[in-house]
């Protein structure tokens, strides 16, 4: 079922989205050469103790999942891209590691992801992880009152297939509420002017993911991390973005601004420095 917030919900929900975006900030900007997947879940794990809220993933059992999930943040590394158990795992140089975060604060949930390089990045990686970025920005861009939901994924599909990549419809993104995944699903391509219509209220999780050399994924022997078949690598940018009269509303907005286009709302109190 798809639920429209009110304008006073959606202020309600800011608190959660500036919690996930501070938390990935802080952990993208610490993370370096040796750190252990581990230690990365346990930062996150504290910081969700200390702040009061409640992870989105540790009870979290879909029918995709071997079995719960254990942990509360998905840590992807080179060829993973999506829902990366974290597990005994020393990141070297050069490891593209991808953080993705949902937690509830106050019973509402936000849901953000980030890609990063550890240590010397590669071109190719970088350019990967860009085209996530900006395939994030335009398909919020298209995220305003009356368009409909190809438009969104359409518009992710043209920035990932002009970078020279293909998309995978498998997993994309979902409506956020009360709950981490709801209705409506949010593919990452797909035929503008088609689909649901946009409506004021509407919340959404959009979130870009592309692989180098393929647009195939096979799941680890772990029962959740998904992988490149090809066994090249992937990156994964993820905003939690609310549908208003003004313009669409980033929830999980970061200071560096990556993933915001120039019609984007900001909620209260947070700035962009830069991009």
């Amino acid at each position: 079922m798809i639920e429209l917030r009110t304008p006073s919900e959606l202020r309600e929900m800011e608190a959660a989205g500036r919690f996930v975006a501070d938390t990935l900030t802080a952990l993208a900007a610490e993370v370096s050469v040796g750190d252990n997947l581990l230690d990365i879940d346990a930062e996150a794990h504290r910081r969700i103790a200390e702040a009061g809220a409640e992870s989105c993933y540790i009870d979290y059992h879909p029918s995709f999942g071997a079995s719960p999930f254990g942990h509360v943040i998905c840590t992807s590394v080179n060829e993973g891209v999506l829902h990366g158990l974290p597990h005994d795992r020393t990141l070297a140089d050069g490891d593209l590691l991808s953080l993705d975060f949902a937690v509830s604060v106050d019973g509402w949930v936000a849901d953000s992801a980030i890609s990063v390089v550890v240590g010397e990045a590669a071109p190719a990686d970088l350019k990967l992880i860009d085209t996530t970025q900006r395939a994030l920005a335009a398909g919020i861009r298209a995220a305003v009152l009356g368009n409909r939901m190809g438009d969104i994924s359409a518009a992710i599909g043209k920035v990932a297939k002009r970078a020279g990549y293909r998309t995978n419809l498998e997993f994309g993104g979902h409506g956020v509420g009360r709950t981490m995944h709801g209705d409506p699903h949010v593919p990452n391509d797909g035929k503008p002017r088609h689909g649901l219509v946009l409506e004021a209220g509407l919340v959404l999780a959009i979130e870009p993911w592309l692989l180098a050399t393929t647009n195939r994924i096979i799941r680890e022997d772990d029962g959740w991390t998904l992988s490149a078949a090809d066994g090249s690598r992937g990156a994964h940018s993820e905003h939690t973005i609310a549908i208003t009269d003004e313009g669409p509303l980033v929830l999980t907005a970061r200071a560096d601004g990556i993933g915001i286009p120039d019609n984007a709302i900001l909620p209260a109190g947070v700035s962009v420095t830069g991009a």
